[in-house]
């Protein structure tokens, strides 16, 4: 294979084509779990678990073993030197319960602040390994109901005000590798992962129910203020976002230290079952920069790409590419102002925003609106957009063609 490259010409590197076939003996020292006290009974062990995390990293590291079976924890906080193996037919199983999950300083919805802690929780943990043929599943359907039923009470509450954990989040840490597992029914978002470099999260399935109960904001990948991630040969079907790209929010977000941009990242070979969008920038999103999304195989989608220009926030959103996709879809490509929980600050006007050298070629798509844009030139802007080698079967083919300024259209047909 020649030399490829992202969208502005930067090569993609080695590292993004090495896929690791990891075997829970290179993880070093095993610790079964059930060889601690932990065993498939239903009753919650996340005191046994975390001792025997802090077990392993003081010992000088090794892996964690999960075996045949069902077993219960609350948040667990894993330390260096530690990895997590889950073996085929084994489910590491999170707590209904939330006080299982005690309140600490994390990041959320584009903030550090006061929150629960996720299921699983790794901060500063280079090398970190989590992965095997089994499931981790977040066990967050009484969430789910009372979520909903706070909603019918206060059609104005915020995501977080109904107290819930995330399944697994990441943070400060490099060289990062999710593979392999089954990561399902997370209360809130599935797989965080905030300030990270060198992220391979490869080969899994992520799932959450849109019925009986939908399962709400449970996206299966957020990327926060990350360099260099990998997505490759996942399936996600979920009641919200595949892969949203996050990174701060509000008036100022642009200059807090603890806010960032998403570079580099490459999303390939997935396959997307259900999923509110396949790319989305925002909401919580101040910059990203050369992102590649190929090879996407739609079973069912609400977009394609989702643009959230956010109204109190400055956002860049550039050299975006996405390449050979094919499938149903409602809207090819969604660019609307986003105002949910909008809030200046006391800024005394809004923040611009921009979203240019947006790429899309050799695709077919069926779809109901083919570009769903609101020109908003007081807010954002829109430029240098290439569609190339697109096949678009949809309902409603107008749009506004002067909301994007240089929109080139080569060889597409419309139908």
């Amino acid at each position: 294979m020649g030399q490829e490259f992202f969208p502005d010409n930067t090569p993609i590197s080695e590292w993004f084509y090495d896929i690791p076939d990891i075997k829970p003996d290179e993880l070093g020292k095993r610790y079964v779990i059930t060889d601690y006290g932990i065993v498939d009974d239903e009753k919650v062990y996340t005191e046994k678990f975390q001792a025997l995390i802090d077990e392993i990293s003081g010992n000088g590291g090794g892996v964690m073993v999960v075996p045949k079976g069902t077993y219960y924890t609350g948040a667990l906080f894993f330390k260096p030197g530690v990895n997590l193996y889950i073996e085929k037919d084994g489910v590491l199983k999170g707590s209904a319960d939330i006080s299982d999950y005690p309140l600490c300083m994390t990041r959320i919805e584009g903030e550090s602040c006061r929150y629960f802690p996720a299921l699983i929780n790794a901060d500063g943990v280079d090398g970190i390994k989590i992965c095997g043929e089994g499931t981790v599943d977040g066990n967050g359907q009484k969430s789910w109901e009372a979520f909903w039923l706070r909603r019918r009470w206060n059609p104005k509450c915020t995501n977080k005000d109904e107290q819930r954990p995330r399944l697994l989040f990441v943070s400060n840490s490099t060289n990062v590798l999710v593979s392999g597992l089954k990561l399902q029914n997370s209360h809130f978002w599935t797989d965080h992962f905030y300030k990270c470099r060198f992220v391979k999260f490869i080969n899994c399935y992520v799932y959450s129910p849109i019925k009986p109960v939908a399962a709400p904001s449970t996206d299966a990948v957020d990327i926060d203020a990350c360099s260099d991630v990998l997505i490759k040969n996942c399936r996600f079907h979920v009641n919200d976002d595949a892969i949203a790209l996050k990174g701060g929010k509000g008036p100022y977000a642009d200059t807090a230290p603890e806010n960032g941009a998403n570079e580099r990242v490459l999303i390939e070979d997935c396959v997307y079952d259900f999923v509110h969008s396949c790319l989305t920038c925002g909401s919580e999103s101040v910059h990203n920069k050369n992102i590649y999304l190929r090879n996407v195989k739609i079973n069912s989608a609400y977009q394609l790409i989702w643009l959230k220009m956010r109204t109190d926030t400055p956002q860049h959103y550039e050299y975006i590419t996405v390449e050979n996709a094919n499938g149903r879809v409602t809207d090819f490509m969604n660019i609307n102002p986003w105002k949910q929980f909008f809030d200046l600050k006391g800024r005394d006007s809004i923040p611009m925003s921009y979203a240019d050298r947006i790429v899309v070629k050799n695709s077919d798509i069926e779809c109901d609106k083919f570009l769903n844009v609101r020109p908003q030139p007081d807010q954002y802007r829109l430029s240098d957009f290439y569609f190339e080698n697109l096949n678009i079967k949809t309902k409603f083919k107008n749009y506004p063609e002067d909301a994007i300024e240089g929109l080139i259209l080569k060889n597409v047909k419309i139908s």
